[in-house]
């Protein structure tokens, strides 16, 4: 098991068995085995709403226990907790699957990592460039003389 927490500084435990992907695909229609067999990986780290619904789903006995909602849930996931939510998910993931589906499991998720990676060089190269002083400080005004 695995834990992240989130904004509100709930710590959460995540737990990949087949009971929990059944939750998964009830909750969220989502099929976590297509991590390995499709483009599963790829969706959840380009789409956070989908790996929010994921996560709840896989979270919801200890959401239930805590009177946690969808609602409530998604709130307190942004910045930082949904990167340790989505490492959280990784690990589980990759313990839950037998030993002859890890490698190729830990190759797409490499692979969606680096087009994810790659994508947000190629936004950043069509930004414009900023001009002036990047640091956001303007030049020093001009000394002024008395009775000038």
């Amino acid at each position: 098991m695995h834990t992240f927490t989130d904004t509100a500084g709930r710590t959460w435990t995540l737990a990949v068995h087949v009971d929990a992907l059944k939750r998964v695909r009830a909750l969220a229609g989502v099929d976590l085995v297509e991590a390995v067999t499709g483009d599963l990986w790829a969706r959840l780290l380009a789409d956070p709403v989908l790996l929010c619904d994921v996560v709840f789903a896989l979270a919801k006995p200890d959401a239930d226990a805590q009177r946690v909602s969808d609602t409530d849930f998604g709130r307190a996931m942004a910045g930082d907790a949904l990167g340790q939510a989505l490492a959280a998910l990784q690990e589980e993931l990759l313990g839950f699957f037998p030993s002859h589906q890890r490698l190729p499991l830990a190759a797409r998720m490499l692979e969606a990592g680096e087009a994810a990676l790659q994508r947000i060089a190629e936004a950043r190269a069509r930004l414009p460039e900023k001009s002036g002083d990047e640091s956001g400080n303007s030049p020093a005004p001009a000394a002024q003389t008395p009775g000038g």
